[in-house]
């Protein structure tokens, strides 16, 4: 039996969660984890990118409730964007100094770093989603552009991969594995079914079971992760937020 003891994956009022820091923390810690991830959306994603001027505010937050709120350890991370097809990311090192944990997702509504780039992301995504248009080279260059990204940043948690595009699981699981990234099998979303979590297991890749919570009520739900787990035969060893 899989027990969890971390949810890596939550977002609270500073992107466009629902509830506050402590509203996410009180939420995890009743439902018996001792460890939770704030990982708000990175800075170039439109209007609920986190403000630069907050990231400071939301560390002396947390640093003041790992002090004064017993049971639970609070991390701050960011679930950042690629913003390019060469595997960039909204992540500076300014920011970086800050975070305790980074993620990394294909999100859509970013701003891309250039016009070759807004093409990539949008047109030939969109294309592909709308008309079936080339579909292999899309997922081609999807696939390469989260290998990259991997490759050049270090990144604890690829998010949700494959939920809003078409990607080559093995692959990304391959570079994930060598990089010691861990592929996240999302409660939320479930684009990570037990088929593609049997298929990239096979490289030695590392897994973590999150919620991606915009509510706090959500905090700690990971039930249908652990399901989607079980199903592909995975064990506690090979799931970074378990008991071991």
């Amino acid at each position: 039996m899989i027990n969890l003891y971390a949810d890596y994956h939550t977002h609270t009022i500073y992107s466009h969660g629902k509830g506050t820091i402590m509203d996410n923390v009180m939420a995890a810690r009743s439902k018996g984890l001792t460890e939770i991830a704030i990982t708000d959306h990175g800075i170039r994603h439109f209007s609920f990118g986190v403000k630069k001027e907050n990231i400071i505010k939301m560390r002396q937050e947390i640093d003041n409730i790992n002090q004064y709120v017993e049971g639970i350890k609070v991390l701050l991370g960011m679930e950042c964007n690629v913003i390019s097809s060469e595997g960039d990311i909204d992540m500076t090192d300014e920011i970086r100094k800050y975070l305790d944990i980074l993620l990394v997702g294909y999100h859509m509504m970013v701003l891309p770093q250039s016009l070759k780039d807004t093409w990539n992301i949008y047109g030939l995504n969109y294309l592909n989603k709308f008309f079936s248009y080339n579909t292999e080279k899309v997922e081609e260059m999807n696939t390469i552009s989260i290998a990259k990204a991997i490759e050049k940043h270090k990144i604890d948690i690829i998010t949700h991969p494959g939920a809003r595009i078409p990607i080559d699981t093995t692959y990304v699981a391959q570079a994930a594995a060598k990089a010691g990234t861990a592929l996240e099998i999302n409660s939320h979303s479930s684009a990570m079914q037990a088929e593609h979590v049997k298929a990239a297991a096979k490289y030695g890749v590392k897994f973590v079971i999150n919620s991606d919570a915009h509510r706090p009520q959500d905090v700690g739900n990971l039930s249908n992760g652990l399901r989607i787990a079980e199903e592909a035969g995975l064990d506690s060893s090979q799931i970074i937020n378990a008991i071991k």
